[in-house]
């Protein structure tokens, strides 16, 4: 029997070694070098905080998605996002504040919370946030973004903000991607990474993987094309269908299976990279690591979720602190039950089984 995959050391060294090779890479560079040492430094002090919970019998997630917006200005195909109605055009009112955002994120970092992945909707609708998230530079700042809105005062937060990582979504080729994004966004997300190499800037690429683009997405030539382009970060998303409509864009078993093994080459012979998937390494680490497990979300109104796939709430962090979101009741229902630990289909546990979700949070209403 295979070692079990650990997913969250796997993503803690791995940035870790974005980290050390960034630091070999800008020594001509003292801002970049200096800041990539100083966060490995607070990634280090965040590891012993949340050990030192641990041992004193509480469990503190590495990591947290904070949606800080709602609206977006694309509509790509079979967005889990509209079809939950979590996004819309325009934004709607009683969104988190900037400074409500940057109160969370101060208790993150004292929690030991050290990477916090922004997302949306599109979150570069927010500048205010993103620039309230480059104050806090002991923490890490992935940005989810469909790169359409990174511009030139963009690259100069960047570069003044070392800990703000964009993370541009694509899909595959030029083709596919705007198929599915719209015309037009493959040749700005290549435009955007040229920048970025040219500024020396570290950037990430998150792939949602359909039945349309799961052996392009994993092949030599897309990933050589990433890398030559300066990628250091490769997020495949395994796609969630949220209407019967879109089902036959999620994988199948057998294509699950084709990435899963592909992906693991793609560690042992292509390490240039860091390479992360949703949900198979979750699978391969001992079941869903939502819900306060290795992560949880917030999203744009305060409620915090298990996941962004699973949008059910029964505490929101304008009316609590972060650590006691951490440890809501529907939080730990999950944790103490079998529902983020059995098999499924593919896609989120927590959105195929989401009549047991609601279940739980009707119990636990009913018990207060």
């Amino acid at each position: 029997m295979s070692e079990k995959f650990d997913l969250q050391n796997y993503m803690t060294k791995g940035v870790e070694r974005v980290v050390a090779e960034a630091v070999k890479a800008t020594l001509k560079d003292p801002k970049e070098s200096a800041f990539m040492l100083r966060f490995a430094a607070a990634s280090r002090s965040a590891s012993k905080k949340r050990r030192k919970a641990e041992d004193n019998g509480e469990h503190i997630p590495p990591f947290l998605i904070a949606s800080i917006t709602s609206s977006c200005n694309l509509h790509c195909a079979g967005c889990y996002s509209r079809c939950n109605n979590a996004t819309t055009d325009t934004a709607p009112v009683k969104q988190l504040t900037s400074e409500e955002w940057l109160r969370i994120f101060d208790e993150a970092q004292e929690l030991g919370i050290s990477f916090i992945l922004l997302a949306g909707g599109e979150p570069m609708l927010r500048r205010d946030i993103i620039e309230a998230a480059g104050q806090k530079q002991d923490i890490l700042f992935p940005i989810f973004t469909n790169g359409t809105y990174i511009d030139k005062r963009y690259f100069e937060l960047f570069e003044n903000c070392r800990n703000l990582v964009p993370v541009m979504s694509i899909e595959g080729g030029k083709e596919i991607t705007d198929k599915r994004r719209g015309e037009g966004i493959y040749d700005k997300l290549t435009a955007n990474m040229d920048s970025f190499k040219k500024r020396g800037l570290i950037f990430g690429a998150s792939v949602t993987v359909t039945t349309e683009n799961y052996s392009q997405v994993t092949s030599d030539e897309f990933l050589d094309g990433l890398s030559s382009k300066g990628c250091k970060a490769v997020i495949f998303v395994e796609y969630v269908p949220v209407t019967s409509e879109s089902s036959t864009l999620a994988p199948t078993d057998a294509e699950r299976e084709y990435i899963t093994n592909r992906i693991q080459i793609l560690r042992e012979e292509r390490p240039e990279m860091v390479y992360i998937s949703f949900p198979g390494d979750e699978k391969s680490s001992g079941g869903c690591v939502a819900a306060g497990r290795g992560f949880f979300h917030i999203n744009s109104h305060g409620g915090a979720e298990p996941c962004p796939f699973s949008p059910y709430s029964d505490v929101n962090v304008r009316n609590t602190s972060l650590r006691e979101a951490i440890h809501s009741p529907l939080f730990g229902a999950l944790q103490s039950g079998d529902i983020l630990l059995d098999d499924h289909s593919g896609g989120c546990v927590l959105y195929e089984k989401r009549e047991l979700v609601e279940a739980l949070i009707k119990k636990s209403a009913a018990a207060e």
